[in-house]
């Protein structure tokens, strides 16, 4: 399936929904790179956990999504029945078709003839803030896009918006790149009318994914979602929501999403050599095989993703410290 999660097909997709399984695994990947070389314990269970958590949430607002349950001993259970974390889930399975890369330059004609049942070629992207580091920074710095685009007269570091904005960018090329409106609309055979709703649907999954956070004292500043037509060419929130890997999360005035990771990685020389290659074909053989992270950080990691967990939902489902102290020793250690 990909770098973090595996997929089984129990029923193949075809114009009509097929039935699969994600297997959420320990397995983390920063910067499109795939598999890292370490597995942090608890990871797969914790944001199988907290995804079923909100597409049950989102059941109740009456929003279409592709979960059926979470399985454990071989059952089909709801977030509140499982006796111990699961890091299995059963979806309904839609078509993933891809772009035709023609000369270095994708193609996207196919989504246009399609009717119903397959997954939109889009990250759908909610800004709530726009904190150091933010990627729509530097796009702004280099021209690609200004404030206005957006409805704002000016985008700045820290910045706390008043109105949630959407953005866009690829989901099925090699290397993502973040979209314009128009382009957004375009390669995903959109009409107008869908474009709008799927905006709409993107600004109520934020919403209610910041309601939850917010009671556990967290600040969801942004994150993504997928979406999908059904046969019926209805749209389908799908893949995983509301989780650190998804959002970026700020608790006590600290990241606790897995930007905790890109940061340390932004420190070594490996990620000097991403940024050098990233792009090219084989940018990934060109920047060679990543550090392992040092054992302290993996622990506090697991830690990370456990508490979150736990605070998010409500329920002690592993057993690990508070989220405050986690936090505090994860500021310690990168001091």
């Amino acid at each position: 399936m990909g770098s973090v999660k595996d997929l089984l097909v129990m029923k193949e997709p075809g114009e009509s929904s097929g039935l699969g399984r994600f297997v959420f695994s320990n397995r983390y990947s920063v910067f499109d790179y795939g598999e890292m070389p370490d597995k942090i314990e608890g990871k797969g269970a914790s944001l199988c956990m907290l995804s079923a958590f909100f597409f049950e949430k989102l059941e109740e607002e009456k929003i279409t999504t592709h979960y059926l349950g979470l399985v454990e001993e071989g059952k089909l259970k709801r977030f509140d029945e499982v006796n111990e974390p699961s890091n299995v889930m059963e979806i309904k399975l839609v078509r993933v078709v891809h772009p035709e890369k023609v000369n270095g330059t994708y193609d996207y004609s196919i989504f246009s003839k399609l009717g119903g049942n397959f997954l939109l070629p889009l990250e759908i992207i909610y800004r709530n803030s726009i904190p150091e580091g933010s990627s729509l920074l530097r796009r702004i710095k280099e021209g690609e896009v200004k404030p206005e685009d957006f409805g704002l007269k000016e985008i700045r570091p820290n910045m706390r918006l008043e109105k949630p904005i959407i953005d866009f960018s690829t989901k099925l090329e090699d290397v993502d790149r973040y979209l314009r409106y128009e382009e957004a609309q375009n390669i995903s055979g959109l009409s107008a009318e869908e474009f709008e709703e799927l905006k709409k649907v993107a600004l109520r999954v934020d919403e209610l994914i910041t309601k939850y956070v917010s009671r556990a004292g967290i600040e969801n500043e942004d994150g993504k979602i997928e979406v999908a037509f059904d046969e019926n060419r209805n749209f389908m929130v799908v893949d995983a929501i509301g989780t650190p890997d998804e959002c970026r999360f700020r608790f006590q005035d600290f990241e606790v999403s897995k930007e905790f990771l890109r940061k340390y990685y932004r420190k070594t020389e490996w990620y000097e050599r991403v940024k050098k290659f990233k792009g090219e074909d084989n940018w990934r053989e060109l920047a060679g095989a990543p550090p392992k992270l040092p054992e302290e950080i993996r622990d506090l990691v697991s830690d990370l993703y456990k508490s979150l967990c736990n605070e998010i939902t409500g329920k002690k489902l592993f057993d690990s410290p508070p989220l405050r102290g986690v936090v505090k020793e994860l500021k310690e250690v990168l001091e």
